[in-house]
């Protein structure tokens, strides 16, 4: 049976769906002006695993998880760079995907852009101002008033007195609100800012508007799993059940899942402390699958320390599973062991299954589902020694281990390699704003290009994938 610590109960509840054997679950991911850090990752791995573990329980699970594509801090790097906001969207969303596949993260049933969800925004706006929650200041935007909401602060378990330092909108002013804790979802225009024709004027979503209106379009109007990070339980996850609920009359979300931080020197990392580490910095030195491996270490709501010597220990852990399965896979055509010692090893394969189902179950304990592969490991090698062992069963332990590392998505075997290079992801790029110009010939021309260079691209509804041939 498995349990979910939920942050809305603040109890580890028994996971029930909405729809028997289907789960609807929602993450928040990126903001794209720039690559993903490590602590970025964490959620991105976690809610990764809980999707694979959901799966390998038999659920058929549908996961959506957005790119924010618009908003203050991308509007400042285009504006920087000099380009367009969409172009910076573009070019982050594909070095996303350079990284998430690299971390094994199994691509979304839908991962929309907040700038094309634009319809369902301003739908779910106007459903709040009909409901009487959502008002105008003119010369500013749309905000919701969130006195009109009887529990809000129900997540965070503030009330609201202590939300009267503003913490619907942080450094924002509170001119014209009602509350100083009212929180736009529409944003007037700006000179030279993106913008688009809505009932109220010309603007652009709110931060939290996005992910509820994308929920809403993808999943419906209850979904069964929210998660991500700790750091969004307040503003961001209360002011996206406030707007739902206020638009669309039903709980958006019966579990609320959240990580903990990654640390660095005990303090949370964070680029405001210069202390922070993009995934592309730290695979120059550490293989993709060694991250994924040294996130899910640790308990997803306990906060995790990085450092180089814990880095280098996971990497040595990760091969000690590899080593096994490689000595079991030499073994097994040549073994002649008549199966004296096949039990020892029957039991081993049986009590790790057992013992990582009933930790997974526990609130998704990858750190204790590891200890439960290590134990297997310990046995394989030691009875696979004996010479006592059949092939079958040697087998049937190797096939074991690899079930559990894949349903923890971890892969063994990956070969140490470098991020794709930044000038193959520039020829990439240029193809895909080809396409976008019509310019076909042209965009052969580079797919050409980039074979010659050693690497295919694929167009998916993600946006391109690239492999190295």
């Amino acid at each position: 049976m498995l349990k979910l610590y939920n942050t809305l109960t603040r109890t580890k509840e028994e996971f029930k769906t909405i729809t028997p054997g289907e789960v609807k679950m929602y993450a928040c991911g990126p903001t794209v002006y720039n690559y993903f850090h490590l602590g970025n990752a964490r959620p991105f791995i976690t809610f990764d695993t809980l999707r694979r573990y959901l799966e390998y329980r038999g659920y058929k699970v549908t996961f959506v998880q957005n790119f924010t594509d618009i908003d203050d801090k991308m509007i400042k790097r285009a504006g920087e760079e000099g380009i367009t906001v969409e172009q910076l969207a573009d070019r982050f969303i594909s070095e996303y995907y350079v990284d998430a596949d690299g971390l094994n993260i199994k691509r979304q049933a839908f991962q929309p852009r907040a700038t094309h969800s634009i319809d369902a925004i301003i739908e779910l706006v106007s459903d709040m101002m009909d409901n009487g929650y959502a008002y105008v200041i003119e010369g500013d935007g749309v905000y919701f008033d969130i006195t009109k909401k009887e529990d809000y602060g129900k997540l965070s378990h503030y009330n609201l007195d202590e939300l009267a330092a503003g913490g619907g909108e942080r450094g924002a002013s509170y001119e014209g609100k009602r509350n100083p804790g009212d929180f736009a979802v529409w944003k007037f225009k700006k000179e030279g800012e993106p913008f688009w024709p809505s009932p109220w004027g010309d603007g652009r979503p709110g931060w939290h508007i996005e992910c509820s209106a994308m929920i809403k379009k993808h999943l419906g109007g209850t979904i069964d799993i929210h998660g991500g990070g700790q750091d969004l339980i307040f503003p961001h996850h209360e002011n996206e059940i406030a707007q739902s609920e206020a638009a669309n009359g039903c709980p958006l979300a019966n579990f609320w899942v959240h990580n903990a931080f990654v640390n660095v020197d005990g303090e949370k990392m964070s680029k405001s402390l210069g202390n922070f580490f993009t995934i592309r910095d730290i695979v120059k030195h550490y293989p993709y699958n060694v991250i994924r491996f040294f996130i899910l270490q640790g308990h997803y709501r306990s906060p995790i320390n990085f450092s180089d010597e814990l880095l280098e220990s996971a990497k040595t852990s990760l091969e000690r599973i590899s080593n096994c399965v490689t000595n079991l896979e030499f073994l097994i055509p040549k073994t002649g062991a008549t199966g004296e010692e096949d039990d020892k090893l029957i039991a081993a394969v049986n009590e790790a299954g057992e013992k990582f189902v009933a930790h997974m179950d526990d609130d998704l304990n990858t750190a204790d589902a590891i200890t439960d592969i290590f134990e297997l490991v310990k046995a394989s090698n030691t009875l696979s020694g004996t010479g006592k062992v059949s092939a079958k069963v040697l087998e049937l332990a190797k096939d074991k281990i690899i079930e559990l590392t894949d349903t923890l998505g971890v892969v063994l075997f990956k070969e140490e390699e470098d991020a794709i290079p930044s000038e193959i992801m520039d020829l990439v790029n240029a193809r895909a704003q080809a396409k976008k110009d019509k310019n076909f010939a042209e965009a052969d021309r580079i797919r050409d290009e980039l074979k010659e260079k050693g690497y295919s691209v694929k167009d998916t509804p993600n946006g391109p994938q690239v492999e190295k041939l």
